[in-house]
């Protein structure tokens, strides 16, 4: 028997990437580990273009240029700051552009990541394509 939940109550929350959060986590400070938290950083600012609550795209301008400048931060291979800036610099476009840019990124980035983190990245370049 489902029970329904009251009207005045909150929609629960879910956090959409426990995978990648769990991997930076427990990774030991270094390469690895930075480059599972710049890829949970793209994550988190791309799955901001989704619905059910898209944010402005103003809004994402001023998130991926901030995230620009914490990427500048990260010891991370000279080779991958640049598809990392792609894909902060697409997530301020459209979501057929974001979607494009994390699947060239899960190249590069996939042999750093688990399994569980690169499907949750695979999982949501599929849905940004989907809602172009």
């Amino acid at each position: 028997m489902q029970v329904d939940q009251p009207p005045y109550s909150l929609r629960s929350l879910s956090f959409p990437f426990p995978a990648l959060a769990a991997l930076a986590g427990r990774l030991p400070l270094g390469g690895g580990r930075e480059i599972a938290l710049a890829s949970l950083t793209v994550a988190r600012l791309a799955v901001s273009m989704l619905d059910p609550e898209p944010l402005a795209q103003a809004d994402r301008v001023s998130r991926a240029s901030a995230a620009r400048v914490w990427l500048a931060s990260l010891a991370l291979p000279t080779t991958m700051r640049a598809p990392f800036t792609r894909c902060f610099e697409n997530t301020a476009g459209t979501p057929l552009g974001a979607a494009g840019a994390i699947r060239s990124l899960q190249t590069i980035v996939n042999a750093h990541l688990d399994a569980p983190s690169s499907q949750e990245l695979e999982r949501l370049a599929r849905k940004l394509a989907n809602a172009a």
